[in-house]
């Protein structure tokens, strides 16, 4: 079987998506894929740790299935854990590192400002036709905080010590903040990723409140800093988030949201109650693109074309991502809708 499409990157057609309007092709959306297709489309990848190559390598990948941009981080910068067993899955508390406000003082917390970003100038020449750069971050603000501090540490430390919850936030938040303000600054990133998984399948992983608190503000400014470069932000976010929809639309003002499951909102749905206010992004469920049958995969992708086609502000794709456990064929069933 042949796969990939000779269909030439115009970043023109995303942007339209995110804007709300009707784009001048079927047009695809995905935060990333895996390996597995990046090789059947692209080849093996560059040997060695040059960003660059690797970048280029995704680009490529990227333009031959079809999307008008390719996801990458923007630089090296990382929040260190501590050590974390990973198996089927992973705890979120195995690799909290902060507990107290010792701990904060101690953190090595790192400086966006010395991170490099160069990757996003020197990749220019490689990106092709009219591509440009999805620009992500290192997991995303309430991730993070999880990540240092624990789930159920966090939790109890709402109650315990909100001071030093709110310190930790706004840390976080600040060095996130200005990693995508010089993201945002690389003529070659024409979108920024705000990447942060806020729920579970029942509600967010905090209570409303507590994130319009904590969290919100931080994920305000990051849309400002898109908006004042003139480059739409996205957010991708995993569970229900009925409860802050409005939140994500009126107060952040996100131009697209991303990540949808059947089980909680099919994105048929979601088109429905919330396409026109912002742009829906993928949204046919993991789990249907792993059990179902080529054929109902290309059906369904067809319907939520024709469902979108005359409004627009939608770009077919994943409700989340492609993980290496959906069947290559299942995934370009998908795409085959849209060419």
């Amino acid at each position: 079987m042949e796969y990939g499409t000779r269909r030439e990157p115009d970043f023109n057609n995303i942007l339209q998506v995110l804007q709300g309007k009707k784009p001048s092709r079927p047009t695809l959306f995905e935060f990333f894929m895996n390996m597995d297709v990046y090789r059947l489309v692209a080849g093996d990848p560059p040997s060695g740790d040059d960003p660059v190559q690797m970048i280029a390598y995704l680009a490529r990948a990227f333009a031959a299935c079809g999307y008008d941009y390719v996801t990458t981080g923007g630089s090296d910068l990382l929040f260190p854990t501590g050590d974390t067993e990973y198996r089927e899955t992973k705890s979120l508390n195995a690799h909290a590192c902060i507990k107290n406000r010792e701990d904060f003082e101690r953190y090595p917390w790192p400086d966006p400002d010395k991170a490099d970003y160069s990757r996003l100038e020197k990749v220019a020449p490689y990106l092709p036709g009219n591509m440009k750069i999805m620009a992500s971050s290192p997991d995303g603000l309430l991730e993070n905080v999880i990540n240092i501090v624990g789930y159920d540490n966090l939790c109890l430390m709402l109650y315990d010590d909100p001071e030093l919850v709110r310190d930790i936030f706004d840390r976080v938040g600040s060095i996130l903040l200005r990693h995508y303000e010089i993201s945002a600054s690389f003529d070659t990133v024409g979108i920024l990723m705000i990447n942060d998984d806020w729920g579970f399948n029942s509600q967010p992983m905090l209570s409303p409140a507590q994130m319009r608190e904590y969290a919100f503000p931080w994920h305000k400014k990051m849309v400002e800093v898109a908006h004042k470069h003139g480059k739409p932000a996205v957010l991708h976010s995993c569970g229900q988030l009925e409860s802050v929809m409005e939140d994500i639309i009126e107060d952040m003002k996100f131009d697209g949201k991303h990540s949808y499951q059947d089980n909680i909102l099919p994105v048929e749905d979601a088109y429905r109650r919330w396409g026109g206010r912002i742009a829906i992004l993928g949204g046919l469920d993991v789990d249907f693109l792993v059990r179902s049958e080529p054929e109902e995969i290309t059906a369904r992708a067809r319907r939520m074309l024709e469902m979108a086609e005359e409004k627009g502000g939608y770009a077919l794709g994943s409700g989340n991502s492609i993980p290496s456990y959906i069947p290559p064929e299942h995934y370009f069933a998908m795409l085959r809708a849209a060419f």
